[in-house]
């Protein structure tokens, strides 16, 4: 056993409305054309590389800071948390391990989207993605990554921890499983006794 790893968008909590809020605010305030379905299939990258997509070079930076004016804004009336959230992380403490969220969200961002679910980790490390996940999982020896997209799976595989998919993003689970999941959950409601399960 050992520290179990969490994403948070679409994990833990449902940030897509603000997220999709945001961007929308974003490309009101800028005059820009941002399709959102694009922005909703690739959720749970950093925002700065969704910016890539969207904005030449040298107007990132600003993009990046009126985004998350929006999202502050907005997140504690537009986040709630994804069925099983709560019971998930109770599990893990009722088993004597930590609970550890590592998620691609800036620092500024996560803080108000727990607030708004009531959800408390015992570390959190922001503003990573894929292998820079793998790295975080590897140096606090975490024993499972649960996440809702592929490069979530790839990172647990790439750091020896079980990978647990939830079908709860934008990702099916046959992505999922092929991304290398060790097993696919429909939510974070069966987690709990999958847990137990694999502890015994």
């Amino acid at each position: 056993m050992g520290p179990v790893g969490f994403d948070l968008d679409m994990t833990l909590i449902d940030s897509r409305p603000a997220i999709l809020a945001s961007f929308a605010g974003l490309a009101r305030d800028t005059g820009t054309a941002i399709d959102l379905a694009a922005v909703d299939r690739r959720l749970g990258i950093k925002l700065e590389d969704e910016l890539v997509f969207w904005y030449p070079p040298d107007q990132r930076v600003a993009a990046a800071a009126i985004y998350r004016r929006h999202y502050v804004r907005l997140a504690e009336e537009m986040t709630t948390a994804l069925p099983g959230a709560h019971e998930a992380l109770a599990a893990v403490r009722a088993a004597g391990e930590r609970v550890v969220i590592i998620t691609a969200k800036h620092p500024i961002s996560v803080e108000p989207s727990l607030k708004a679910v009531g959800l408390q980790a015992d570390e959190v490390f922001t503003f990573v993605h894929g292998p820079e996940k793998a790295a975080v999982l590897s140096r606090i020896n975490a024993a499972a990554y649960v996440g809702d997209s592929p490069p979530d799976m790839a990172a647990a595989v790439q750091a020896g921890a079980r990978a647990v998919g939830v079908a709860t993003g934008s990702f099916s689970a046959d992505d999922l499983a092929r991304a290398g999941a060790e097993v696919v959950l429909d939510s974070l409601t069966a987690f709990p006794a999958w847990y137990q399960a694999v502890n015994r």
